[in-house]
């Protein structure tokens, strides 16, 4: 739904401001059409249907994993491409994977994201239309700015979204941001928006590495980024989740745990998630489980809090990494 649009047909209709609220509860409840939301007047409801789509995406695809996850393929208004996915959990976490541009930007190499021509950031409107259309299957209660794009560049709409969540089931403190290090995001959500989560993509403990693998590197050095999420820790009062994707030869030696452990001591502020690479159609090969439990093992020595994270939905390009707005067949 174009929130934005909502307000001015409203006050075009003559409606009181409390009417978009309105709109807005069935919406968020899981609501599929204007002809459900029994406390709107009938004429007024024929009215809006005329005006307004109930979502400002088409769905183009989607496709369903063995493992239950769910990928949805959308295209805006305007034919950008936009992915987004649902992960289900045994025990009963149903959590959202948001796309907060179409394409991205940074080229990450690792990313099949990076790799797509970059469109432009989603409206607000956008990115709550992605956990819209799953609320419509489901109830949700997690979510993470994870998918298509960096959430850092958009961040205006990205925590207005992040405002309106709670509404859709998803509290705060079950909300994370994923970034690659864009500083200048980092220092606003430190003292700026709701207090949802902070995960940082790292994925090599030195720059000379980091840079190879993310360009973004060059702009903002480890030491930067990883300062600025301390200083969130300081403020915020939570620990930062650190995204390490595990790279054959490349990042997951036993010397890089260390190095590794070393830049995130003496202060545990953080937590280690380990990333089984995922295939993005590029020159990577992921490491293998011993050599992952190797690593996390020399961590966990050091006294940094490691796990492994649970690969959802590979099979449909929908595991981390792979959105490239396609669908599986």
């Amino acid at each position: 739904m174009d929130l934005i649009k909502l307000k001015s047909t409203m006050a075009e209709l003559g409606q009181p401001a409390y009417r978009d609220s309105q709109v807005w509860q069935w919406l968020a409840g899981g609501g599929d059409s204007f002809d459900e939301m029994s406390n709107l007047p009938l004429e007024l409801r024929t009215k809006l249907a005329e005006a307004l789509p109930i979502s400002t995406l088409e769905v183009e695809a989607s496709a369903v994993s063995v493992d239950g996850t769910e990928k949805a393929l959308f295209m805006t208004g305007d034919q950008r491409p936009v992915e987004a996915v649902l992960m289900n959990y045994r025990d009963g976490r149903r959590s959202l994977c948001f796309s907060s541009q179409s394409g991205c930007p940074l080229t990450c190499t690792f990313c099949a994201t990076g790799s797509m021509n970059f469109g432009r950031n989603l409206t607000e409107s956008e990115i709550l239309d992605q956990a819209l259309h799953f609320r419509r299957k489901t109830e949700v209660n997690h979510a993470v700015f994870m998918g298509m794009g960096e959430p850092m560049m958009n961040l205006d709409n990205v925590l207005a979204v992040c405002e309106r969540l709670p509404d859709i089931g998803i509290a705060n403190s079950h909300t994370t941001i994923s970034t690659v290090g864009w500083l200048p995001g980092i220092e606003t959500v430190t003292t700026e928006g709701p207090a949802v989560r902070l995960a940082l993509s790292l994925h090599a403990p030195v720059d000379s590495l980091r840079s190879k693998i993310m360009p973004v590197n060059d702009r903002y050095s480890i030491k930067q980024v990883v300062d600025a999420c301390r200083e969130w820790r300081h403020v915020r009062k939570r620990k930062v989740y650190i995204e390490y994707l595990m790279l054959d030869g490349v990042n997951d030696s036993e010397e890089l745990a260390h190095e590794l452990a070393d830049l995130l001591l003496p202060k545990n502020d953080f937590k280690v998630n380990l990333i089984p690479y995922n295939p993005s159609g590029n020159h990577y090969q992921g490491s293998s489980p011993e050599q992952i439990e190797l690593f996390r093992g020399a961590l966990m020595k050091r006294g940094i809090h490691a796990t492994v994270r649970l690969t959802r939905g590979r099979d449909i390009d929908a595991a981390c990494g792979q959105l490239a707005a396609k669908a599986a067949a």
